[in-house]
């Protein structure tokens, strides 16, 4: 339809371009707006709060008690000074045990375990710098512990065990004859390295006929941490003893 006149023609051309124009027009407010909004998301962002330094020295808090906490109930560490436990362990070697053994967790035969001298069994080479040894537990309360001497097995309620997995190479289970009833509330231990382990073997004037008073037991030892090419677990070897009838854990 052509326009009624010049002027109403006009009219409706600027009337199209301003329109057009209010449509590209930039909203400088709205652009201002969501500038100072990015700006201010980032201040809240930018740097550490009041709210989480503190949150930070609740956590080191948290974790230094739960480190505490493991230390002393549940996880002790040793180093070994003496070369009884060789090659299972060497000397300077340093240990981890299982604090909950015996208290909560049962001992078994093949434990490798830590405790307080029982009866003044300490010469300065045995000792860890402090009252405690380290031995593997072969026999539990109720068992017969024998050999007949070189050449022989330990024997465990008549049973022959075979050691060879981790007595050390070249020695005999034991030099000597020895026969042991190990009592109630009580184990029977021998170290690795049976040429140079003063044991239960050597014991049996000391009160207790060489036994360890389970109370006397601090934990039982499952991991070398140092040094590092040492670094690996320390097997019980429980499958030595499941031929041995009897109770299997104290």
């Amino acid at each position: 339809m052509m326009p009624n006149s010049p002027d109403q023609g006009r009219d409706e051309d600027r009337h199209i371009v301003e329109v057009a124009n209010h449509g590209l027009e930039p909203d400088l407010d709205a652009g201002s707006s969501a500038v100072g909004k990015s700006k201010k998301r980032h201040a809240r962002t930018d740097g550490f709060t009041s709210k989480d330094v503190l949150d930070l020295l609740v956590f080191i808090i948290n974790l230094v008690l739960v480190f505490t906490l493991l230390r002393v109930f549940v996880v002790g560490a040793y180093r070994i000074p003496s070369g009884s436990m060789e090659d299972t362990i060497e000397i300077g070697d340093r240990v981890i045990t299982n604090r909950l053994a015996p208290k909560v967790m049962p001992l078994r035969r093949g434990d490798v375990v830590v405790f307080k001298d029982p009866a003044n069994w300490l010469k300065s080479t045995d000792s860890f710098g402090s009252n405690d040894l380290i031995k593997r537990l072969i026999g539990l309360p109720g068992d017969t512990v024998a050999c007949k001497g070189k050449g022989s097995p330990v024997t465990i309620n008549g049973v022959a065990i075979d050691e060879s997995s981790y007595i050390r190479k070249g020695t005999q289970p034991s030099d000597f004859a020895f026969s042991v009833k190990v009592t109630e509330g009580n184990v029977f231990v021998l170290g690795d390295n049976r040429a140079n382990s003063s044991d239960s073997r050597y014991h049996p004037d000391d009160g207790n006929n060489g036994l360890v008073p389970i109370s006397r037991v601090r934990g039982v030892a499952f991991l070398t941490i140092a040094p590092i090419k040492h670094f690996g677990i320390l097997h019980s070897h429980h499958d030595v003893f499941t031929a041995i009838p009897g109770a299997e854990h104290s």
